[in-house]
């Protein structure tokens, strides 16, 4: 925002969302610096004039009655007046720190990188080895094309700022309450999805870390326990296109689906990407960094579960025996393992109760307009999410299954079905849907159902 202190008041002028801290110019003569205090010239005051004449035309979100340019200076030219005092130079948005390409890849690299490569091996084994490594490559392609729907689905929108929208916000534009309140829904079922996930793998980490304790060690990182495993172990490895032996899977398995659940959880980064990349210095480059980080990340997807599937060691054990979560295919005993456990149990104690403060600010805000309704909502609420992370823990502690399913279900709604609605409904008001664009993202809405549909039936 921009202030103008005129006639000792703060006044908060309706065009800064047009041209981003651009209301007035100042002659370099009345800028204070170490100087004595001078009065601002006639000529800026009368411009503030104009410009607050065109902010009283409209709304702050219509761009139909906006300044023009001319009448706009240059942002270097941007200063808080008051015609009774002096001018300071503003550092507003335009001046504000911006993060290069490099921090913004690996920031979007990190936030995906979740608890869903522990299950990776386990999905590769699930859908085969040879298929495992296509569909991993397929799916990253087809959620960054997605993610860039959703990166896009802003600039669709004309005669409104939508400078300050996250994603349901533009669902809730095309579809109204419907695309408020499922995309809020969805995007809860991917939160609490991975809440339950992290107390099961708490509670497995705590006792397993509990049975065996050492003296403290540096922090390994699990990339590169991996490499260390498969170095020891060695690849084993045969090739059965679709018939399974007793220590082999086939490479080709109908029980694929399940690889696909627990992968559209793992590229998932749909419902914050928005907000990743307005932190980004150069905005042209935003589509390249997005499709670097995409990259990274299934690189690594693919490194930790190709060497650990091709290192387990079969014979003597059958490739069947990869656990949903691969550190449990390890000993307690084991010092790397125990390691990883460690630090990645520090990790989640302290992501938990983030992923319980967005809940609750998702929720709260939508059901009762504020976050913090009162003690007793935010206990109940907070009851629920962890009693559902206890009983999972108790009784279902499958991490493959339950990122599958909340993977695939979030997923429907927010990696494929809003993304490709949303592009083809804006294509069409503008006369330039052609079938080409209708069929493929037609094949994506499908995709996503046929996604949820998987995971029960197969």
């Amino acid at each position: 925002m921009v202030y103008n202190l005129l006639y000792g008041e703060l006044d908060i002028t309706n065009i800064c969302f047009t041209l981003p801290g651009r209301p007035f110019h100042v002659e370099p003569k009345n800028i204070v610096e170490d100087s004595a205090q001078e009065r601002v010239s006639s000529e800026a005051s009368a411009l503030n004039s104009r410009v607050h004449y065109y902010g009283r035309l409209t709304a702050s979100s219509d761009r139909l009655l906006v300044p023009p340019d001319h009448v706009i200076p240059s942002p270097e030219d941007i200063y808080i007046y008051s015609p009774l005092g002096t001018a300071f130079k503003v550092h507003g948005k335009d001046g504000a720190v911006k993060n290069p390409s490099i921090v913004t890849i690996f920031a979007i690299w990190n936030t995906m990188m979740g608890t869903s490569i522990l299950s990776i091996p386990w999905g590769i084994k699930q859908a085969g080895f040879t298929l495992g490594i296509i569909i991993v490559i397929l799916m990253g392609l087809l959620t960054l094309y997605c993610c860039y729907r959703v990166l896009k689905s802003t600039k669709s929108i004309p005669y409104i700022d939508t400078s300050d929208w996250e994603f349901p916000d533009v669902c809730k534009y095309y579809f109204g309450a419907f695309g408020q309140w499922s995309s809020l829904l969805f995007s809860l079922v991917s939160l609490i999805g991975a809440m339950v996930v992290y107390w099961v793998l708490m509670s497995n980490f705590l006792f397993n870390t509990g049975k065996f304790i050492y003296s403290t060690i540096s922090v390994i990182y699990l990339i590169t326990l991996v490499t260390i495993k498969a170095v020891r172990l060695g690849f084993h490895l045969e090739f059965h296109w679709f018939h399974s032996t007793e220590f082999f899977v086939p490479e080709f398995r109908l029980l694929f689906p399940q690889l696909t659940g627990v992968l559209t959880l793992a590229f998932f980064i749909h419902n914050c990407v928005i907000t990743l990349m307005k932190n980004n210095k150069n905005q042209e480059n935003n589509v390249r960094d997005l499709s670097l980080a995409y990259l990274l990340v299934g690189l690594t997807y693919l490194y930790v579960g190709v060497l650990i599937f091709a290192a387990f060691p079969s014979p003597p054990l059958s490739k069947e025996c990869l656990e949903p979560n691969f550190l449990d295919n390890f000993p307690s005993s084991d010092i790397w393992v125990f390691v990883a456990r460690t630090f990645l149990l520090f990790q989640m104690t302290t992501v938990y109760p983030l992923l319980g403060y967005l809940v609750r600010v998702q929720l709260m805000s939508q059901l009762f307009g504020d976050h913090y309704p009162s003690f007793l909502h935010v206990f109940m609420l907070n009851v629920v999410i962890v009693a559902s992370g206890v009983l999972m823990a108790k009784f279902y502690p499958n991490i493959g299954s339950i990122i599958r399913y909340s993977g695939a279900t979030c997923g429907l709604a927010l990696v494929f079905v809003f993304p490709s609605l949303i592009h083809m409904v804006a294509l069409k008001r503008r006369g330039e849907l052609r079938w080409p664009s209708a069929c493929f993202h037609s094949f994506l809405i499908l995709l996503g159902v046929a996604n949820v549909l998987g995971q029960f039936f197969m």
